[in-house]
């Protein structure tokens, strides 16, 4: 049985993911704070592992990696996803708390849980896997006001570059997945942010959670010898992602 590891595994992108990898036979270990929703998930799936932790807590990272190849032998794939939006509006309106706060989730969460697979992929026998992390239609153009966010997902194509040529050595594949506008709770929140500013905006386009989620299942399936390096995941209408 396939093995993966997925961070923010309890809502949105990494619950919608966590349920397809189940549903394909996967073993899915799942990470997140809310210890609930992990418990009600692993209810209905007997290849689920719950491991509720904060990934900002490097111990408590390390134990739930631990825990996970402990019961399922190896590590084939981390699914690197949790993540947040945080403060929105023109920098100079940004509270530095705010902005470290976003840092500390999406770039030292995603630094801890990318070093903790990596250490366990190197170390494996037979040695190797795979790291798919989520960065985001930020990563190429931003919305407004998102400097936090943009800014973070950005170091996430950095770390997505780097893993990939580091790990060639030990036979570890690295890709990101660029996803605008799927329908999470993530989206929804800055939705009602944006309709709460202004009852007259337009919306932008928003497709399906599962499109997304089905997109890192292919990653995940590609044989050793294949990368997905970058993939862009977007509803149809979005604006074309190439402008300037």
């Amino acid at each position: 049985m396939k093995t993966i590891v997925i961070t923010g595994a309890s809502s949105g992108i990494g619950r919608a993911t966590a349920e397809v990898f189940l549903e394909a036979g996967w073993q899915v270990g799942l990470i997140a704070r809310r210890a609930d929703r992990l418990e009600e998930m692993a209810g209905q799936y007997p290849n689920a592992i719950p491991l509720p932790v904060d990934v900002t807590d490097a111990a408590g990272m390390e134990a739930a990696f631990d825990r996970f190849v402990q019961q399922a032998g190896r590590l084939d794939v981390l699914f690197n996803n949790a993540g947040m939006f945080g403060p929105a509006g023109p920098i100079d309106e940004i509270p530095l708390d705010g902005f470290e706060q976003v840092m500390n989730v999406n770039i030292r969460g995603m630094f801890i849980a990318a070093r903790l697979a990596f250490g366990h992929m190197r170390r494996q026998s037979p040695q190797g896997g795979r790291i798919i992390n989520n960065g985001s239609l930020s990563a190429h153009n931003p919305r407004p006001g998102s400097v936090c966010y943009t800014l973070s997902k950005h170091a996430i194509t950095g770390l997505t570059r780097s893993l990939s040529l580091d790990g060639r050595a030990f036979d570890i594949a690295c890709g990101q997945i660029d996803i605008g506008n799927a329908r999470s709770e993530l989206v929804e929140e800055l939705n009602a942010r944006a309709l709460e500013a202004d009852p007259n905006v337009v919306l932008m386009p928003m497709m399906e959670v599962g499109e997304a989620a089905r997109s890192v299942l292919h990653m995940a399936e590609m044989p050793p010898e294949a990368n997905v390096q970058f993939m862009t995941v977007m509803a149809t209408k979005m604006p074309y992602i190439g402008r300037g």
